[in-house]
């Protein structure tokens, strides 16, 4: 039997806290579930610094894309099974595309890639078409099968309908880590009818649509991700640690520059560091790395350096304060002066932090982010979008919530003999 259609002879199954379980009959699955690219999955939390504020939030990549690729199973075998629209022979594409999408992923992601200016969706794509065990397996199904995974993944594929699947407004990618993240924090915001919302789903040309008698569950979807974002992913705490790991990298970066020798060198960082790494590289860092450089720089003689490590280490987080840029802009320059003449170095002491998300809204071409909207399917099979319909979406629709902190170490604005006017003077434009 070729390669594409093999099956295990018997099935694979994974016990899971969210979909119970997840199965696996296809041997392609299988090999790749077990290449060292996807494995390093397992050493990369799928919500980066979150854990220290929802202590629950130890989950891995490796979980969510396991979760993210049991989704479509569910959808493209039980669901558009014996749909017209759907073509059986893009199942295995659509499985492929939904394990791997987040292959490329580094430690602590988003931080990570801001202070190196990398891109992790390039480096799946890398992954993907490079040398890789992930490259060796998807080559055996087709010579020119990694380039549409990588396409699904990237959406540039020609197929809209298997890439909205993974990338649209509500995929399995968002279906999984909503429900995932909401299961390890412990909050109950991120619970949806996941089961009602694969029933009413439905294949077309271009996307998925979902048929109007489950519009309150596609509802129900978008305010879970609402609250999800407000009350998880940008809470203050998890955003302070990222502060502070940002913070850090930079840090280390700015003393490798400048020659600085290092008690305990950042080996693993010096490609990235000089921008001359390569895929290589870039695998071999892994958050438990990063974590033991951050504990043994807790004892280099740089004081900046040592003093975040330690404060990341053990989560001495800095304080915020709500804070406008548009309006307190002044402020924040007094803050800076202030800050130098107490001796502290606002480049890695005042950071300002600004988080900003749109939950839902219709096609608006040549923004950003183009984003395709829901469409319902009505009953005469007319297709409505999602807002035009949804008192409670047209609500939120095309409203952009931004919030804005400013973070300090409010520990080293305590009085002290020699600053203590500064100080006094820096808690008071602080409020604190």
């Amino acid at each position: 039997m070729e390669y594409s259609k093999s099956k295990l002879k018997e099935e694979k199954v994974f016990k899971d806290p969210v979909h119970r379980y997840i199965h696996v009959r296809d041997l392609v699955i299988w090999d790749l579930i077990g290449t060292k690219e996807f494995q390093r999955l397992r050493r990369i939390r799928q919500l980066g610094t979150t854990y220290l504020t929802f202590h629950g939030a130890e989950h891995s990549r490796f979980t969510h894309s396991l979760g993210v690729y049991e989704i479509v199973r569910r959808i493209v075998d039980d669901v558009f099974a014996e749909r017209p629209e759907w073509n059986k022979e893009d199942r295995l594409l659509s499985l492929c595309a939904a394990l791997l999408h987040d292959v490329g992923h580094g430690p602590f992601s988003h931080s990570f890639e801001k202070v190196f200016q990398l891109d992790h969706e390039a480096f799946t794509k890398e992954i993907i078409l490079g040398e890789t065990e992930v490259n060796a397996v998807l080559s055996r199904v087709d010579k020119s099968f990694p380039k549409h995974v990588a396409e699904v993944i990237g959406k540039t594929h020609e197929n809209k309908l298997v890439v909205s699947l993974i990338s649209s407004q509500i995929d399995a990618d968002r279906m999984d880590y909503l429900q995932r993240d909401a299961y390890f924090t412990g909050v109950s915001y991120g619970h949806f009818d996941m089961e009602r919302l694969l029933r009413v789903m439905r294949p077309r040309e271009d996307q998925v649509v979902f048929k109007q008698s489950g519009m309150h569950a596609v509802e129900d979807y978008i305010m879970s991700r609402y609250q999800m974002y407000w009350q998880v992913y940008f809470h203050p705490v998890t955003r302070s640690a990222e502060v502070l790991l940002t913070k850090i990298l930079h840090r280390a970066k700015e003393l490798n520059r400048q020659d600085y020798p290092f008690t305990y060198a950042p080996l693993h960082f010096y490609s990235i560091f000089q921008e001359q790494y390569n895929l290589a590289d870039y695998l071999k860092l892994d958050e438990s790395v990063m974590l033991y450089y951050f504990q043994v720089w807790q004892e280099e003689k740089d004081p900046i350096l040592s003093d975040l490590c330690r404060r990341f280490v053990n989560r001495d987080l800095f304080k915020y304060v709500e804070f406008d840029p548009a309006k307190e802009y002044r402020k924040h320059s007094e803050l800076e002066a202030l800050f130098k003449k107490a001796g502290i170095d606002p480049e890695y002491y005042l950071v300002f932090d600004s988080s900003s998300d749109l939950p839902y809204d219709f096609y608006r071409p040549g923004e950003e982010e183009e984003r395709l909207p829901i469409y319902l399917l009505m009953n005469n099979g007319e297709l409505r979008e999602l807002s035009r319909e949804s008192d409670i979406v047209d609500a939120i629709s095309g409203k952009r919530r931004t919030d804005h902190k400013l973070y300090f170490p409010a520990d080293l604005l305590n009085d002290d003999s020699s600053k203590r006017n500064i100080k006094r003077q820096i808690r008071s434009i602080l409020e604190i």
